[in-house]
Protein backbone atom coordinates (compact mmCIF):
# COMPACT_ATOMS: atom_id res chain seq x y z
CA UNK A 1 0.00 0.00 0.00
CA UNK A 2 1.53 3.20 -1.08
CA UNK A 3 2.19 5.75 2.33
CA UNK A 4 -0.14 8.16 3.05
CA UNK A 5 -3.05 5.88 1.99
CA UNK A 6 -6.17 4.28 4.04
CA UNK A 7 -4.95 1.89 6.67
CA UNK A 8 -7.34 -0.32 4.68
CA UNK A 9 -7.43 -1.77 1.35
CA UNK A 10 -10.88 0.30 0.00
CA UNK A 11 -11.92 -0.79 -3.38
CA UNK A 12 -15.11 0.40 -4.92
CA UNK A 13 -17.03 -2.49 -3.94
CA UNK A 14 -19.18 -4.13 -1.26
CA UNK A 15 -15.99 -5.87 0.80
CA UNK A 16 -14.21 -2.12 -0.17
CA UNK A 17 -17.55 -0.83 1.78
CA UNK A 18 -17.83 -2.99 4.74
CA UNK A 19 -13.68 -2.41 5.21
CA UNK A 20 -14.77 1.70 5.34
CA UNK A 21 -17.52 0.57 7.92
CA UNK A 22 -15.01 -1.43 9.75
CA UNK A 23 -12.80 1.18 10.30
CA UNK A 24 -15.50 4.25 10.85
CA UNK A 25 -16.15 1.98 13.97
CA UNK A 26 -12.62 1.76 15.25
CA UNK A 27 -12.76 5.57 15.29
CA UNK A 28 -13.63 7.29 18.28
CA UNK A 29 -16.33 9.68 16.67
CA UNK A 30 -17.25 6.93 14.39
CA UNK A 31 -20.93 7.03 14.96
CA UNK A 32 -21.11 10.82 13.20
CA UNK A 33 -18.83 9.58 10.77
CA UNK A 34 -20.83 6.87 9.89
CA UNK A 35 -23.89 9.67 9.29
CA UNK A 36 -21.65 11.88 7.08
CA UNK A 37 -20.72 9.00 5.02
CA UNK A 38 -24.81 7.89 4.96
CA UNK A 39 -25.36 12.03 4.44
CA UNK A 40 -23.37 11.91 1.95
CA UNK A 41 -24.01 8.87 -0.37
CA UNK A 42 -27.95 9.94 0.07
CA UNK A 43 -26.96 13.01 -1.60
CA UNK A 44 -25.15 11.00 -4.60
CA UNK A 45 -28.27 9.21 -5.08
CA UNK A 46 -31.07 12.22 -4.73
CA UNK A 47 -30.93 12.32 -8.36
CA UNK A 48 -32.22 9.06 -8.78
CA UNK A 49 -34.70 9.17 -6.85
CA UNK A 50 -35.67 12.38 -8.44
CA UNK A 51 -36.13 10.92 -11.65
CA UNK A 52 -37.86 7.66 -10.81
CA UNK A 53 -40.53 10.10 -8.90
CA UNK A 54 -40.69 12.43 -12.26
CA UNK A 55 -41.26 9.04 -14.27
CA UNK A 56 -44.28 7.74 -12.00
CA UNK A 57 -45.72 10.97 -11.92
CA UNK A 58 -45.11 11.15 -15.90
CA UNK A 59 -47.63 7.92 -15.73
CA UNK A 60 -50.91 8.23 -17.57
CA UNK A 61 -54.20 8.47 -15.45
CA UNK A 62 -57.31 7.13 -16.72
CA UNK A 63 -60.52 8.62 -14.88
CA UNK A 64 -61.68 9.54 -11.72
CA UNK A 65 -60.11 8.67 -8.40
CA UNK A 66 -62.25 8.41 -5.19
CA UNK A 67 -58.79 8.62 -2.82
CA UNK A 68 -55.40 9.99 -2.95
CA UNK A 69 -53.56 9.87 -6.15
CA UNK A 70 -51.52 6.76 -6.67
CA UNK A 71 -49.23 8.23 -8.67
CA UNK A 72 -48.22 11.07 -6.17
CA UNK A 73 -48.24 8.36 -3.17
CA UNK A 74 -45.93 6.01 -5.39
CA UNK A 75 -43.61 8.95 -5.37
CA UNK A 76 -43.80 9.76 -1.80
CA UNK A 77 -42.73 6.05 -1.07
CA UNK A 78 -39.41 6.54 -3.46
CA UNK A 79 -36.16 6.94 -1.47
CA UNK A 80 -32.75 6.42 -1.30
CA UNK A 81 -31.43 3.92 1.62
CA UNK A 82 -28.21 3.61 3.13
CA UNK A 83 -27.41 0.64 5.11
CA UNK A 84 -23.71 0.68 6.80
CA UNK A 85 -23.23 -2.81 8.68
CA UNK A 86 -25.70 -5.41 9.94
CA UNK A 87 -27.03 -8.46 7.15
CA UNK A 88 -26.25 -6.13 4.05
CA UNK A 89 -24.29 -2.58 3.45
CA UNK A 90 -24.84 -0.49 0.23
CA UNK A 91 -26.74 1.83 -1.13
CA UNK A 92 -29.67 2.17 -3.33
CA UNK A 93 -32.81 3.91 -4.02
CA UNK A 94 -35.79 1.64 -2.82
CA UNK A 95 -40.00 2.31 -3.69
CA UNK A 96 -41.33 1.76 -0.53
CA UNK A 97 -45.06 -0.20 -0.05
CA UNK A 98 -48.32 1.79 -0.34
CA UNK A 99 -50.26 0.14 2.36
CA UNK A 100 -53.19 3.23 2.71
CA UNK A 101 -53.43 3.65 -1.01
CA UNK A 102 -56.99 2.48 -0.99
CA UNK A 103 -56.00 -1.33 -0.35
CA UNK A 104 -53.07 -1.52 -2.72
CA UNK A 105 -50.22 -1.92 -1.09
CA UNK A 106 -47.69 -3.22 -4.15
CA UNK A 107 -48.28 -0.44 -5.98
CA UNK A 108 -44.95 0.52 -7.39
CA UNK A 109 -44.07 -3.17 -7.93
CA UNK A 110 -46.99 -3.70 -9.34
CA UNK A 111 -47.37 -0.24 -11.85
CA UNK A 112 -43.85 -1.42 -12.78
CA UNK A 113 -44.66 -4.95 -14.25
CA UNK A 114 -45.07 -5.50 -17.88
CA UNK A 115 -47.93 -7.79 -17.28
CA UNK A 116 -50.15 -5.29 -14.79
CA UNK A 117 -52.49 -6.38 -12.05
CA UNK A 118 -55.52 -8.03 -11.62
CA UNK A 119 -58.52 -5.56 -9.98
CA UNK A 120 -62.14 -5.66 -10.25
CA UNK A 121 -64.24 -3.23 -11.96
CA UNK A 122 -65.66 -0.98 -9.25
CA UNK A 123 -65.44 -3.66 -6.21
CA UNK A 124 -67.19 -6.10 -8.17
CA UNK A 125 -67.01 -8.63 -11.33
CA UNK A 126 -65.99 -8.92 -13.54
CA UNK A 127 -61.78 -9.01 -13.18
CA UNK A 128 -59.78 -6.89 -15.54
CA UNK A 129 -56.37 -6.36 -16.23
CA UNK A 130 -54.51 -3.00 -15.50
CA UNK A 131 -51.03 -1.82 -16.71
CA UNK A 132 -49.18 1.47 -15.22
CA UNK A 133 -46.42 2.14 -16.79
CA UNK A 134 -44.09 -0.94 -17.02
CA UNK A 135 -40.31 -0.24 -16.51
CA UNK A 136 -41.29 3.41 -14.62
CA UNK A 137 -38.79 2.58 -12.04
CA UNK A 138 -36.23 0.30 -13.70
CA UNK A 139 -35.52 3.08 -16.79
CA UNK A 140 -35.16 5.62 -14.31
CA UNK A 141 -31.99 4.57 -13.74
CA UNK A 142 -30.51 2.84 -17.18
CA UNK A 143 -28.65 5.44 -18.55
CA UNK A 144 -26.87 7.42 -15.32
CA UNK A 145 -26.54 4.22 -13.15
CA UNK A 146 -23.01 4.61 -13.77
CA UNK A 147 -22.92 8.22 -12.66
CA UNK A 148 -24.84 7.12 -9.41
CA UNK A 149 -22.42 4.43 -8.83
CA UNK A 150 -19.11 7.11 -9.35
CA UNK A 151 -21.12 9.28 -6.75
CA UNK A 152 -21.27 7.05 -4.62
CA UNK A 153 -17.72 5.46 -4.79
CA UNK A 154 -16.70 8.87 -4.44
CA UNK A 155 -18.50 9.44 -1.12
CA UNK A 156 -16.79 6.69 0.25
CA UNK A 157 -13.20 7.34 -1.26
CA UNK A 158 -13.80 10.95 0.50
CA UNK A 159 -14.40 9.16 3.61
CA UNK A 160 -11.44 6.59 3.25
CA UNK A 161 -9.36 10.17 2.65
CA UNK A 162 -10.64 11.67 5.94
CA UNK A 163 -9.91 8.57 7.79
CA UNK A 164 -6.04 8.78 6.26
CA UNK A 165 -5.73 12.08 6.82
CA UNK A 166 -6.75 11.68 10.23
CA UNK A 167 -3.75 8.69 10.98
CA UNK A 168 -1.01 11.16 9.87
Amino acid sequence: MASGGPPFDLQATHEGLEALVRALRQEEDGKQLRKDLAKNMRTALRPGAAAAKSSVMAMASAGLSHGPSLRSAVAKKIRPEIKLGGRWSGARVKAFKTPNIRGFTNAPKRINRQGGWRTLTYGHEPWRTQTGKPGWFDDSFVNDAAAYRAAVHEAMEDMARRLAARGR
